[in-house]
């Protein structure tokens, strides 16, 4: 093998999904509580953040559906690296129906200090939640190496 060779156990990839509501108030926004992990091959995933310790590139997913209908013209959910934003996705205007967000990206992650985590936000003009089950996902797995 020429350059870098993965091998099994090296590889984190973790999911997890929302297993209490999270209230995204009005106009903030709001870190997402996945509180049940379906795997975590590495350990890298707790207190609904990923810390990878390889470095590397990762897939990193993440969606929501808010737990009542409401109205806003913006809605959002983050997918944050070390406190700041690194990519967004999301939905508005939604008039009587439970909105779905969902966002997917590719981030490089040093494997000592990176963390990733998800978050909301929405402006309906007061706080709402989101919805407590497997409409509620973050997941993530190394695609190469650094």
């Amino acid at each position: 093998v020429t350059g870098t060779a993965m091998v099994s156990g090296n590889m984190p990839a973790f999911s997890a999904q929302s297993s209490a509501t999270t209230t995204i108030t009005d106009s903030t926004f709001t870190k997402i509580t996945y509180g049940t992990e379906d795997f975590d091959t590495n350990s890298n995933f707790a207190s609904s953040t990923f810390t990878p310790t390889v470095a590397g590139y990762y897939q990193i997913n993440a969606n929501l559906r808010w737990g009542t209908a409401f109205n806003a013209t913006q809605q959002a959910i983050l997918i944050y690296k070390n406190g700041s934003v690194w990519n967004r996705g999301g939905g508005g205007g939604t008039t009587g129906l439970f909105g779905y967000l969902t966002v997917s990206t590719l981030v490089y992650c040093n494997g000592s200090t990176d963390y990733i985590e998800v978050y909301a936000y929405q402006n309906s003009g007061s706080s709402v939640t989101n919805d407590n089950s497997s409409w509620a996902k973050f997941s993530g797995c190394l695609v190469r190496a650094a």
